[in-house]
């Protein structure tokens, strides 16, 4: 693809966990005030995983970040920069299908 070329769309959820409401509604705004994202859901999670030899169970916040996965570099690294944990969880999944009007909002909005 020539460097002049714009990216095609491509829709699509990124997960990520924070360590507290407050973070996630920090990241979740920063997220759409960048364009970033078109909107991020935050819920209350309960997380059990394997960190540094030890199993943990945390309470966590979940943001679902619908956006443009052509985005997904930028959307990471400011995730990480203001992301409180050493590494924290940002993983993409694509929108195969979706309501025709949703998708094209979504695209409008990053």
């Amino acid at each position: 693809m020539a460097a002049s070329e714009p990216v095609s769309p491509s829709p699509g959820v990124v997960l990520v966990t924070a360590g507290s409401e407050a973070e996630a509604d920090r990241l979740a705004r920063h997220l759409v005030e960048a364009r970033l994202a078109a909107c991020v859901s935050v819920f209350p999670v309960r997380s059990l995983y394997r960190w540094q030899g030890e199993v943990q169970s945390e309470a966590e916040w979940q943001l679902v970040v619908k956006t443009d996965l052509s985005q997904f570099e930028a959307l990471s690294q400011v995730i990480t920069e203001h992301h409180s944990y050493e590494v924290p969880e940002i993983i993409a999944l694509p929108i195969v299908t979706g309501l025709p009007a949703y998708l094209s909002w979504l695209q409008a909005q990053v």
